[in-house]
């Protein structure tokens, strides 16, 4: 079960297409949504430069124009909050945040005019890692998505699960599985090599080629990626070119990072 999804933002154009998927998945399992900003120690506030959640829900047909914040909670479900941090190391304030508070998913982009692009190269996805085990559905720079921009429904479709020998690709699924509830989404197993991992309710397919460059061919018409990493190691080493960050850098989709192991 989905209870609780965090958006970190730092307010460029470039997240719209996260906020608008972190706000679908909140919709879809009538999650908690919390929508994050880390600023410096005594900033001014900047509630005004918040994602509009009330105005989203209204052009989505979820929400009645006019609609008082007290009723976003009573006729969607959805708890949300838009919380403020600040840090003199936004990513140390972020992963603090995150660690106490136990999301399920993270949402976020990987590039941006300002903070979240140049954290996410290294401290910030290091800081999540080691503070937190949550799933991380990360945009790219070349990323579409697979919730509709005019309604917010959310199609999938066909997922492509990489999987290797290590990490141990099974302890994902659970996750992977409650993530997709309800969206028909069906998961493609992939490994490049020679001998697939055998998984319990997963039937993987052999590919050959270098890895990188197979996933990315192989995730063509798919509408999500989602990789099993080393959980704490493995979102860490991302910053040393990791296969996961590698192929977020080049993927058309997201990329799904599922702890394991």
């Amino acid at each position: 079960m989905i209870r609780a999804i965090a958006h970190p933002t730092d307010f460029s154009a470039e997240g719209r297409i996260a906020f608008d998927h972190a706000l679908a998945l909140a919709l879809h399992h009538r999650a908690r949504l919390d929508l994050l900003h880390v600023g410096a120690p005594g900033a001014e506030g900047e509630w005004q430069r918040f994602p509009r959640v009330r105005a989203r829900l209204v052009e989505w047909g979820r929400l009645s124009a006019g609609s008082e914040p007290g009723e976003v909670a009573r006729q969607t479900g959805v708890e949300v909050r838009k919380i403020e941090l600040h840090a003199k190391d936004p990513a140390e304030g972020l992963g603090t945040f995150l660690a106490d508070h136990h999301p399920d998913v993270v949402v976020m982009t990987s590039h941006g005019r300002t903070g979240l692009a140049r954290l996410l190269q290294g401290s910030l996805t290091a800081q999540v890692a080691r503070e937190s085990q949550a799933a991380m559905l990360l945009f790219g720079p070349h990323s579409g998505g697979f919730a509709d921009p005019a309604n917010g429904t959310l199609t999938p479709g066909r997922v492509l699960v990489p999987v290797d020998h290590q990490p141990l690709a099974e302890t994902a699924l659970d996750p992977l599985e409650a993530i997709l509830a309800g969206l028909g989404a069906q998961l493609d197993g992939l490994h490049v090599g020679t001998a697939a991992p055998a998984l319990h309710g997963l039937t993987v397919r052999l590919a050959s080629g270098g890895t990188v460059d197979t996933i990315l061919a192989e995730a063509d018409g798919a509408g999500l990626i989602a990789m099993p990493t080393e959980g704490r190691h493995g979102l860490r080493d991302a910053r040393l070119g990791s296969t996961a960050e590698r192929v977020l850098a080049g993927a058309k989709v997201p990329v799904l990072a599922l702890p394991a192991g």
